[in-house]
């Protein structure tokens, strides 16, 4: 089952989850969680991509990477 994005007014479908630690001034944005969590957030792709943090917080971005976003040098890549 599928869950929309947490922004609010954002329709979107999930495909990341973000979670924080205040004690450590951490963003963790990780892949679409199986099920939701009351102290997580669900976001869209527009929202996970644009997602910044608060000055002096690290953003740990471990979603997987897909194959078409990764570009290597001198590999020509389909548009």
């Amino acid at each position: 089952m599928s869950r929309q994005c947490a922004r609010p007014g954002c329709p979107e479908i999930a495909v990341a989850t973000l979670a924080y630690e205040y004690a450590s001034r951490t963003v963790w944005l990780d892949g679409v969680a199986a099920e939701g969590h009351p102290s997580t957030y669900d976001l869209c792709p527009r929202h996970a991509n644009t997602l910044r943090v608060p000055m002096g917080w690290q953003l740990r971005d471990r979603r997987p990477v897909r194959a078409e976003e990764v570009h290597l040098p001198g590999i020509a890549h389909a548009s």
